[in-house]
């Protein structure tokens, strides 16, 4: 359930990829007027559950959802701060909120959090 079984490795299923991705695309709307932690505190909650069922899934999917989610959180505070719409992937954004900034606040990182699974096992 979730899974697919390729090559003796597991992996995140496309469709459950997808339905990840569309729940981040509708906690992310980049028209919502909550303050960033408040954005972040909800969004960890759901990260936290999803990694936890897919931990031992292939590690290469965990850095793309990261960057995923960082783009939409740095497209919606850009849309906040400037009024201006885009995609979160401009090099200026992501110097004025580096992985650090959203690390400060709090957001739940699925790269770290399994590299720390796998150092437990």
């Amino acid at each position: 359930m979730g899974y697919r079984f390729e090559a003796g490795k597991r992996w995140v299923r496309k469709k459950s990829l997808k339905a990840l991705k569309d729940k981040i695309r509708r906690k992310t709307k980049r028209t919502r007027g909550d303050s960033m932690a408040t954005i972040i505190k909800d969004l960890n909650a759901m990260l936290i559950g999803w990694f936890n069922y897919f931990k031992h899934a292939h590690e290469w999917t965990f850095p793309k959802l990261d960057r995923f989610i960082r783009r939409r959180l740095r497209s919606l505070r850009n849309k906040q701060r400037t009024g201006q719409s885009g995609f979160g992937r401009s090099i200026r954004l992501s110097q004025l909120m580096p992985n650090a900034y959203f690390a400060n606040l709090g957001l739940f990182t699925m790269k770290e959090a399994h590299r720390i699974a796998c150092q437990s096992r």
